[in-house]
């Protein structure tokens, strides 16, 4: 198959994007397939051929989000909007275009809508579950109703009118959340009402539209699901604080275990649990689903993604492993679902 493989884009998750981008280009050329590495928002000036032809190069993560406003700079060619240059017709011309993308304009459904318009087949899930699931508050609203627990939360626009009496009413400890962002990016954890200042700060920098959560503490594990079925768990340990976005992505910042020590029962619960979200919220062929495991062995649902990382240090992958799925069969697997679920209209 011709494939083009769209990362990048202009989310804080770019850096990431990128990384899962060009492992899942190599491991589908290494498959027999043509495929192509093509940015989202900085577009290109090459042919197809060009860039099925193309060397990729696999760089680390930096420890920080990307400066957009570079990034924004670096554009060609004065065009507005989030397709850069020669993006759809590349996407047009190629089989299936596999989403690489983490992040808003990417994760949260408006790539898959206009791919849907203009009939341009995608992996992953459709455009609606992909925008409710990309919206923590949204996501808990639909979830929490079916015996799904999750930590009580609250929505609140974060300005500068607000934050001081935010400051000295919400309840501590608590997690500070952007409603609509990944890989932990603007996540803070608040004890005492100095950390609950910084930490709203970032949120209104962020945008202000965040989840403010109770804080459980417990075991970070995440559940997989592959073709609607949940793959193994997979326990996080993080060396120094919580799986934020530097400790996902720096290898050795993070232990990880899979399948995770726990319980048959505990297994059968986060199993049943995730595959209730992944249902409910209309989700297709893959996504993964974060949880707080207390002692006594009760799952806290925080949220699900819709395209988790394909990158190195990445979890759905080391979860497929563990049942002897390897990278690359992965991908195609991830392929030939969506290419399924498009056909269904889903």
């Amino acid at each position: 198959m011709d494939i083009i493989v769209l990362a990048g884009g202009l989310s804080p998750e770019r850096n990431v994007s990128l990384s899962s981008g060009t492992k899942v280009c190599r491991a589908l050329r290494d498959r027999g397939h043509r495929a192509a590495l093509v940015d989202l928002y900085l577009g290109t000036d090459r042919s197809a051929e060009e860039l099925y032809a193309a060397p990729l190069e696999l760089s680390a993560i930096d420890r920080q989000a990307p400066d957009l406003e570079a990034v924004k700079a670096a554009r060609q060619g004065g065009e507005d909007g989030q397709f850069g240059p020669n993006v759809l017709s590349l996407c047009k011309g190629a089989d299936v275009v596999f989403l690489a993308l983490h992040g808003a304009c990417g994760e949260d459904g408006r790539v898959q809508a206009a791919f849907d318009l203009l009939g341009i087949p995608y992996t992953g899930s459709g455009y609606l579950g992909s925008a409710v699931a990309m919206d923590k508050d949204l996501t808990k609203r639909v979830v929490a109703p079916l015996g799904v627990l999750t930590p009580k939360w609250q929505s609140v626009v974060v300005t500068g009118e607000n934050m001081a009496s935010l400051t000295e009413t919400l309840d501590l400890p608590c997690v500070v959340k952007p409603v609509d962002s990944g890989s932990s990016i603007g996540v803070s954890i608040a004890h005492d009402r100095a950390e609950l200042a910084q930490a709203l700060k970032t949120a209104a920098a962020l945008g202000g539209r965040t989840v403010i959560e109770e804080y459980i503490a417990g075991r970070e594990i995440q559940v997989g699901v592959l073709e609607g079925k949940a793959l193994p768990s997979i326990e996080i340990i993080p060396k120094v604080g919580f799986y934020d976005y530097a400790n996902k992505y720096q290898p050795g910042a993070a232990e990880e275990i899979c399948p995770a020590p726990i319980p048959a029962e505990w297994e059968e619960k986060l199993a049943k649990a995730t595959e209730t979200v992944f249902k409910a919220l209309g989700l297709s062929v893959y996504s993964r689903a974060d949880f707080i495991v207390k002692e006594d062995g009760t799952a806290w649902f925080l949220e699900i993604n819709t395209l988790p990382g394909m990158t190195p240090t990445s979890l759905v992958p080391q979860e497929a492993e563990a049942v002897g799925i390897g990278y690359g069969e992965l991908c195609e697997r991830i392929i030939n679902a969506s290419l399924a679920a498009r056909k269904a209209g889903r």
